[in-house]
């Protein structure tokens, strides 16, 4: 009869072999996920190709949450997000870990090439709560702002706490963008949860110009019509 140790010594060689491999290849995987990551931050467009054309995951995502579009995006990498988003099963609107898409950040931003590229490739851009033109009101992007409205946003869509793209937009200072969305008809009279329209919010801030804006806005329009 062989010795115990000689009949367990196979198994046990298998085993150490076995685990040894799944140490060795967890350091690949990893690396490889975070090469992809950077690669779309970077604007590396032929690596995330490379890399998507090897296997990896066009949807992957960081810790956040955050996609390789939403990263490309918020990183303005238009080289980037236009490759992903000719990719098949490509998730224009997926969501981060904080509720933004990659359309809402490059918005926020102010990114209008990257902005163009994905609402060219379909991203929901007119959706409930947060959405693209309610970030880019708040940040003044003008050339977002167009956009979006070229496209058939609506103007006066409503942030949760019921704040209008005008009302951000005469709060935070941004006089052309207040112009354009007068051009736009928006309601000048809605009153948020705090009881605030754009005209009262402008002159809480000493935007008095902007707030001349909207009354003369008023006035036109009551002339208009006929009142």
């Amino acid at each position: 009869m062989k010795p115990v140790a000689q009949i367990f010594r196979p198994r046990t060689q298998a085993l150490l072999a076995l685990l040894l491999g799944l140490q060795l290849s967890l350091p690949v995987a990893a690396v490889s996920l975070d090469d992809l990551l950077n690669a779309a931050k970077l604007g590396d467009a032929g690596a995330v190709t490379q890399l998507v054309s090897q296997g990896m995951d066009t949807n992957s995502t960081d810790q956040n949450g955050n996609s390789l579009l939403i990263l490309a995006a918020r990183e303005d990498q238009p080289k980037v997000v236009e490759a992903l988003v000719k990719q098949r099963g490509i998730k224009l609107n997926a969501r981060n870990a904080a509720g933004d898409s990659a359309l809402m950040l490059a918005s926020l931003k102010g990114h209008a090439e990257v902005v163009q590229l994905l609402l060219a490739a379909g991203a929901e851009f007119d959706h409930e709560g947060w959405n693209p033109l309610l970030y880019a009101a708040f940040e003044g992007r003008l050339p977002v702002v167009e956009l979006l409205l070229a496209k058939g946003a609506n103007p006066n869509v409503k942030a949760p706490n019921r704040t209008t793209p005008l009302m951000f937009a005469a709060r935070n200072g941004h006089e052309e963008v207040v112009v354009r969305l007068l051009k736009a008809g928006v309601d000048l009279d809605w009153k948020n949860d705090q009881n605030e329209t754009a005209e009262s919010w402008a002159i809480k801030n000493r935007n008095t110009d902007i707030a001349g804006l909207i009354q003369a806005s008023r006035k036109a329009r009551a002339a208009g019509s006929g009142k």
